[in-house]
């Protein structure tokens, strides 16, 4: 089955963490820090590499449950409304794949940037949306994070530059932020990620290209999920090792469905990038339990059987809060509690996403340009039909 040839893929290594206990720990037995080993990364041409030993505090533990069960309980929440026909559209879930961006997010510094491709629901929210601004987003409400006009392919955060919808497109994206990076001596980097299906197209090498003649800070990341859109990896890709098809560039692929792996990868990732020897191509190995988009079944092209194995061996936030319980670093009870918390927050957002106003018809043409034109107009769907313009607050990237 298809998770056990995904564990397969990486060399194992027994676990120190405890067994989890059905007890529930006493708070005041909790341990304060624990480490656990990771399945050690595969790498290309790199001279160094992240440790499997990964060292984690009780509060990051929390932090890193919350967020990521936050997304789970938001994609789900998306996934109802779409149904519901609340949202219309385009609708690409995160469902199984949230280690990727909490881990990457929890590597990351300030002032760092992301740009990633239309399944960027959970990126939205890690890069600073609340639920609320994302899910109202989706319903094309004014509470959304773009005003209800983007929608769930075209998000945007602070340092977070998308949600895009073109196959790709973000890459050569990605290495101009990066190279703004360079040219302002920021000492930041740019997370560009792509998908499966994205890894052929030649603008992404077109962009690796660029970024490893100028040494550029940019962290090419791609998340295999296995299919891009209904195709399996190995009817697209002659070759399906992705974190190696830079050439010369180092790469190193890392088990996406491990938060603590990801975050790991990254940190090494970013520090090749600081210290001058970027560009790093990332492959994560993860997988989505929903199709490629909500009109997609997404049992077409794999079993039902397949989906639930990975739910049951491999899940990201499950698989994390038994090493966390496991390690003493939390209680049961405190879990529960923040499920509780998180159900509410979502459940209150879905509210706003069904009930607050829509923009109205004469902002269709505000905001075209980042300053303000003044009286001017612009054209609208003929030269003969002139639409007024006006700036309703500050693009959220414009430095």
């Amino acid at each position: 089955m298809l998770a056990s040839r995904i564990a397969g893929s990486f060399r194992t290594q027994p676990m120190r963490q405890k067994l989890v206990s059905p007890l529930v720990t006493s708070a005041k037995n909790l341990s304060t820090e624990h480490t656990f080993e990771t399945k050690p990364s595969l790498m290309h041409r790199a001279e160094t590499e992240p440790s499997a030993t990964v060292s984690l505090t009780r509060d990051d533990a929390l932090k890193l449950y919350r967020r990521m069960q936050t997304i789970r309980r938001m994609e789900t929440a998306a996934g109802n409304l779409y149904k519901e026909k609340a949202i219309r559209g385009f609708c690409h879930l995160y469902s199984g794949q949230e280690a990727n961006c909490v881990g990457m997010k929890a590597a990351l510094i300030e002032g760092d940037s992301v740009i990633t491709a239309y399944r960027c629901h959970g990126w939205t929210y890690e890069m600073g949306a609340a639920p609320k601004e994302v899910l109202a987003e989706l319903t094309g409400k004014v509470s959304g994070c773009a005003r209800g006009k983007g929608g769930s392919m075209h998000m945007y955060a602070p340092n977070f530059y998308g949600g895009n919808g073109i196959v790709g497109a973000q890459c050569p994206m990605g290495a101009g932020i990066a190279l703004a990076h360079k040219y302002n001596k920021t000492g930041n980097v740019c997370l560009t990620l792509y998908g499966d299906g994205a890894a052929n197209q030649g603008q992404l090498f077109e962009a690796m290209n660029m970024a490893a003649l100028w040494d550029l800070p940019v962290i090419f990341v791609c998340e295999n999920n296995h299919y891009g859109m209904g195709t399996a990896v190995s009817r697209s890709s002659h070759n399906t090792d992705y974190y190696t098809r830079g050439d010369l560039i180092q790469g190193i692929k890392v088990d996406g469905m491990d938060v603590l792996a990801v975050r790991e990868a990254t940190r090494w990732a970013a520090e090749q990038c600081r210290n001058g020897n970027g560009p790093v191509v990332m492959e994560t190995e993860t997988y989505r339990y929903s199709g490629h988009s909500m009109s997609d079944p997404g049992t077409s092209y794999r079993t039902r059987a397949e989906i639930q194995e990975v739910r049951q061996n491999r899940d990201p936030i499950t698989s994390f809060r038994d090493k966390i319980l496991g390690a003493d670093l939390v209680t049961a009870d405190e879990l529960k509690e923040m499920d509780t918390e998180i159900r509410k927050e979502i459940d209150d957002a879905v509210h706003a996403a069904k009930t607050d106003p829509e923009i109205g018809m004469e902002h269709l043409s505000y905001d075209i340009y980042s300053d303000d034109l003044g009286h001017n107009m612009v054209r609208g769907v003929s030269p003969f039909v002139q639409l007024p313009h006006k700036v309703t607050g500050q693009a959220v990237n414009r430095k």
